[in-house]
């Protein structure tokens, strides 16, 4: 065996979900949007100077930053961005978890955050979610070396009220809590208001659902000052020029129309309340999700058959082959059309096999 294989960081990579490219497939496996980016990106697109790109972007994203404060009341230097939210949560491991205790989070969860913890060797705990999927607050309670909570958590869509957030953050006095809040605009109560009385508070947000534009990989943290100014120091000494030029337009364009934010947001809730109620229909059971998607398993229709035929159809949703969540699929909330072509082909493969 070669020696410079002694000298190689080995690390188990996080498996993102698949991204087909087949016509007229129905894709509901990555928890994307299923509208467009706000009228108002598509102009901005289209307005954007080619010329300039042979320059480098700024390496504040000022006005990207000063639009993120706008929004979230928040001053400017409270304001910390980054290429997708992975982008800033991987940044916040390698800033924040240094002390050499274990960080504790879920044992059912955003499945990077071993993967980060691995990469920068940090060690870790995980802390099991009941039966019902719900987090035990005391667990989090004994020493530790950090926190990182995704709330609404992923897969499982159940958001955890702001009140056990805050007992979490008063028990955690001296180590960084990130609350991880990719969903939240779908649904439970943000963190950020808890930012003015916790200095270890981040809460970590993306454009990549609610605003559209996971392909421009846009996300944030929020924070006090001087959180938000070890990110920058670990950023800068990292890789100055992180969010390119036309990110930065796109982004505060985006930002900057609320009211297609509300619109669009406000569809996709509908649409899974909808599908909520059809898929209790046809027996299945699932968290009461507060996410973008419904994390759903079926006594009768085991998940990774199911899985397959709808794949059969070009309708990919999620499949996780892991203890305890291996009979659940993962099932992004489309279109009201989209999901009505989805539920119509369950319906018919339920009857099938009830008949067979």
């Amino acid at each position: 065996m070669q020696k410079w294989r002694d000298n190689v960081r080995a690390v188990v990579p996080y498996v993102p979900g698949e991204q087909p490219n087949q016509p007229r497939m129905i894709k509901l496996n990555t928890n994307e949007n299923p509208y467009p980016p706000s009228p108002r990106v598509e102009e901005a697109l289209w307005q954007m100077d080619a010329q300039k790109l042979r320059l480098y972007p700024d390496p504040a994203a000022a006005e990207l930053t000063e639009a993120l404060a706008r929004r979230y009341e928040v001053a400017p230097e409270q304001v910390f961005v980054g290429v997708g939210s992975d982008d800033v949560l991987a940044l916040s491991f390698l800033t924040f978890f240094n002390g050499g205790k274990p960080i504790l989070f879920p044992d059912i969860t955003y499945s990077f955050y071993d993967v980060w913890a691995g990469l920068y060797r940090i060690p870790y705990c995980t802390r099991p979610l009941d039966e019902e999927f719900r987090l035990a607050e005391a667990d989090y309670f004994g020493e530790n070396g950090g926190i990182v909570l995704a709330n609404p958590n992923a897969p499982t869509g159940l958001a955890m009220p702001l009140e056990g957030i805050r007992r979490i953050l008063d028990h955690n006095r001296d180590v960084i809590v990130i609350v991880d809040e990719a969903y939240i605009d779908f649904g439970g109560e943000s963190a950020v208001s808890l930012i003015p009385e916790y200095d270890n508070l981040l809460v970590v947000q993306t454009f990549s659902k609610s605003r559209s534009l996971a392909g421009v990989r846009i996300g944030f943290a929020l924070g006090q000052p001087e959180l938000i100014c070890c990110l920058r120091d670990v950023k800068y000494s990292f890789n100055s020029y992180t969010m390119n030029a036309a990110a930065i337009k796109l982004g505060t364009a985006a930002v900057e129309d609320e009211a297609y934010f509300r619109e669009t947001t406000g569809k996709i809730i509908a649409t899974r309340e909808r599908t909520k109620e059809e898929l209790s229909k046809l027996g299945f059971l699932f968290p009461d999700s507060s996410s973008n998607f419904i994390f759903a398993t079926h006594p009768q229709l085991p998940a990774r058959k199911l899985f397959e035929a709808l794949r059969e159809e070009h309708i990919y949703v999620r499949y996780f082959d892991r203890p305890r969540i291996d009979s659940y699929l993962r099932i992004t909330i489309g279109t009201d059309q989209e999901m009505d072509i989805f539920l119509a082909f369950v319906r018919d493969y339920a009857a099938k096999q009830n008949g067979s």
